[in-house]
């Protein structure tokens, strides 16, 4: 099998063109500069994508950009087919068509081109990785704080679907969309950042720190607050919290308590919260992000005052 990956060299790339080669197979990487294994040419403009698929018998794409994906998918199904690529493997995400995000609506436009591309395809749709869900609580490292919305999510490892992909690219195309892959567990989001908080040397015995679980207005959250970003199904690979262990160092540098809503009372304040957090009224999420950089600012100060010689 002759294969080509496109975004070979991202957070799933990576780990895809690694299980490719150790079940034998060496893909071209596409790429826009020239390296180990890659071959050049641009999703963007479509120049070098017909050479770059010559002999070509499977492609992965993986590569996405949330301004140009359609264009991008259209430049690379309109040279797979007339290079005569016999399977098309396309990494789409869980949710596509009925969760109201930009990017989502571009990803479900990006399977409607594949399959209506005439090129032989699967289309596997994925839940959020363990890395993206981190990202929201690395953000927030700063902060005395960290902020959760009171929503599920169900992260998954890049390894577990790079594995999944390349048994795919192995197998015969199926012209439709196989069951979505969703990661061992659907969390709260709150959980989520207690077990991220966990990992990276907080306890429940420590303070000050603590998650604050707080409910966010608009459809979009809706959506997620009613799981439709998850498979309802428990998937495979390592879980989050085993996953964040792995990336342990020194992220917070604060001692972290951490508050759970596991009664009636705690739930109410919960709710409670997206109105006033410690007595400050945060009834809009861009007011809730502002006390965080303020509390972030006094932190700096107090920690800058602390290394001052007395």
């Amino acid at each position: 099998m002759t294969l080509l990956i496109t975004g070979g060299t991202g957070t799933l790339g990576r780990p895809t063109v690694e299980a490719l080669r150790a079940a034998g197979v060496e893909p071209r990487i596409l790429s826009r500069r020239l390296g180990d294994a890659h071959v050049v040419a641009d999703l963007q403009s479509g120049v070098g994508l017909r050479e770059a698929l010559d002999g070509v018998d499977t492609v992965l794409h993986l590569a996405t950009n949330r301004r140009s994906d359609a264009r991008a998918t259209q430049h690379l199904v309109d040279a797979a087919r007339s290079a005569g690529v016999q399977h098309l493997v396309y990494l789409s995400i869980v949710g596509v068509d009925t969760v109201p995000l930009g990017y989502y609506r571009a990803k479900l436009a990006c399977e409607e081109l594949v399959a209506g591309s005439g090129v032989p395809f699967t289309i596997l749709r994925a839940t959020q990785f363990h890395d993206f869900v981190a990202g929201f609580f690395r953000a927030q490292r700063l902060l005395p704080r960290v902020n959760a919305l009171d929503t599920p999510f169900q992260p998954i490892s890049t390894a577990a679907v790079a594995d999944r992909l390349v048994s795919l690219a192995a197998a015969e195309p199926v012209n439709e969309r196989v069951d979505d892959l969703g990661g061992p567990e659907a969390l709260p989001m709150a959980e989520l950042a207690q077990q991220w908080l966990v990992a990276h040397g907080a306890s429940a015995e420590a303070a000050p720190r603590r998650v604050v679980e707080w409910r966010a207005p608009g459809t979009l959250v809706a959506a997620y607050r009613a799981g439709l970003h998850t498979t309802g199904v428990p998937g495979p690979g390592i879980r989050f919290a085993d996953w964040a262990a792995t990336t342990r160092r020194r992220t917070f540098p604060h001692p972290v308590r951490l508050h759970n809503s596991g009664d009636g009372a705690a739930r109410s304040r919960v709710a409670a919260l997206s109105r006033r957090v410690d007595g400050r009224v945060v009834s809009t999420t861009p007011e809730l992000w502002r006390s965080g950089r303020r509390d972030a600012a006094a932190a700096r100060h107090r920690a800058a005052a602390e290394r001052r010689p007395h």
